[in-house]
């Protein structure tokens, strides 16, 4: 983790913490707040059997619909479930892998 990475996480606490407390007195709502968390909180890494339990056990998807749900490439899913291949979900798709993982495959169909 960089220096500037690091910052940003500390802000990013920090600003969680305060909307927290002016929460506490009201001044916030509940939905307010737990937006700020799931945009706050970083979701966690994807392992390649969780990518393909998520697919499987959860969206009941091919591989190749799956990535088009989530806007990659089927060649992206397929690394993503490969041990060899070391690569795993980050940014966006991370977080739309979370949603589908906590809220089932309905978050992100609209």
């Amino acid at each position: 983790m960089n220096k500037e990475t690091t910052a940003d996480n500390r802000v990013l606490l920090e600003l969680l913490e305060t909307a927290a407390d002016l929460s506490a007195y009201g001044l916030v709502s509940k939905a307010d707040m737990a937006g700020m968390n799931a945009l706050c909180v970083a979701p966690p890494e994807y392992s390649p059997q969780r990518v393909m339990q998520i697919r499987t056990g959860i969206a009941r998807m091919s591989q190749q619909v799956f990535a088009s749900m989530l806007n990659v490439s089927l060649s992206t899913v397929q690394k993503w479930e490969s041990p060899s291949a070391g690569k795993h979900p980050s940014g966006a798709a991370a977080k739309l892998l979370y949603l589908v993982e906590t809220k089932g495959i309905e978050a992100i169909i609209a």
